[in-house]
């Protein structure tokens, strides 16, 4: 694997600034090449292929809802094939879903499996994304991310979330790097700063060591960075800094 989407947006970053084609014009002329779509782009697919590709972006990866995976793989497929869609995540277990103890999770586990032997049967990859919870020890002394990323699941790391659970990523990335050709590049704001922002920070703007952490993931065989801020104020500006900043990280990591 080699990085070949080093500037990547997932577009929840921009769903408070509608319409769609706004947050493609602003994405595209901020230098994004590629996006990673998620569940409300789904609805009109014909519509986001043809705005994609207006706006000369491709969509390597998308985030789908375990739920319709697991009830309708077949219309989860088919949508991935109309935009491009090579790698099929699974973002996120609300809290009232997440397991309570490792054979929960374990439990947990075996479905993403299933759902990935079905994907991969139509030749396209299925991951998982993590947030903080997969990085909450449990009794045991195990974590919730061992037990998810089984054989045919690769992971999408989301590298601040993990700081956010008090932990140290680059463990994790020297662990698990071998299936994580996704990587969200995600920035924390200083404390006490960014309030109305969630606490998150535009790309290189934060607390986040990418400097460090960017070429980590790269040589264990990262494929796209994703820019992604959960809640930012601005999307244009957030757009705009992120590009930048992976710009320079990509080159610095490349020279």
């Amino acid at each position: 694997m080699s990085l070949t989407d080093p500037l990547s947006f997932q577009l929840y970053s921009a769903r408070n600034f509608p319409p769609l084609e706004a947050q493609l014009r602003i994405i595209a002329d901020a230098g994004f090449t590629n996006v990673e779509p998620y569940g409300a782009f789904y609805g009109d697919v014909a519509q986001a292929s043809r705005l994609f590709t207006q706006y000369g972006l491709t969509a390597h990866s998308g985030h789908f809802g375990i739920d319709s995976l697991e009830s309708d793989l077949q219309r989860n497929l088919d949508i991935a094939g109309a935009l491009g869609i090579r790698t099929i995540v699974a973002p996120y277990l609300s809290p009232e879903s997440r397991p309570r103890d490792t054979a929960g999770w374990k439990s947990f586990g075996e479905r993403l499996a299933a759902v990935s032997a079905g994907v991969r049967k139509a030749g396209l990859r299925f991951g998982w994304h993590n947030h903080d919870f997969e990085f909450v020890a449990l009794p045991d002394g195990s974590f919730p991310i061992e037990h998810l990323l089984v054989e045919g699941v690769v992971w999408e790391a989301d590298v601040a979330w993990i700081i956010r659970a008090k932990a140290d990523p680059e463990p994790w990335i020297k662990r698990y790097g071998k299936i994580m050709p996704l990587v969200h590049v995600k920035d924390i704001a200083p404390a006490g700063i960014k309030t109305d922002e969630d606490g998150w920070a535009d790309v290189g703007t934060g607390v986040v060591d990418w400097k460090t952490i960017w070429p980590l993931c790269v040589a264990a065989g990262a494929e796209i960075m994703v820019a992604e801020h959960d809640n930012p104020s601005d999307v244009s500006r957030f757009a705009t800094v992120s590009a930048q900043a992976m710009r320079q990280l990509a080159r610095a990591q490349a020279a």
